[in-house]
């Protein structure tokens, strides 16, 4: 029982951060730029980091939920927004 509830919390964690992450690109970016390839990159990632979860019992849910806030961190920092604020940056 303990197993399902540790993967259904990392489950609702990925939806959460997914959805999020889908408003703040749809808020940033607009309609016609929306980031469809990073946003299923980041839904294929949240399933792999679920599944995972689930078939190994060992894995701690904090490691779980923590590999995936980084990935969602990674996806994010390649999406056009955020490039055009670090290339203002730099330049």
């Amino acid at each position: 029982m303990k197993r399902t509830v540790q993967t259904v919390v990392v489950a609702l964690f990925v939806v959460l951060i997914t959805s999020t992450f889908a408003f703040a690109a749809a808020a940033t970016a607009g309609g016609s730029n929306f980031p469809y390839f990073h946003l299923g990159c980041l839904i294929m990632g949240g399933l792999t980091i679920v599944s995972l979860k689930h078939r190994y019992p060992r894995i701690y849910m904090s490691e779980a939920v923590g590999s995936f806030a980084l990935y969602a961190v990674l996806v994010a920092l390649f999406t056009a927004p955020v490039i055009e604020a670090v290339k203002t940056i730099v330049s």
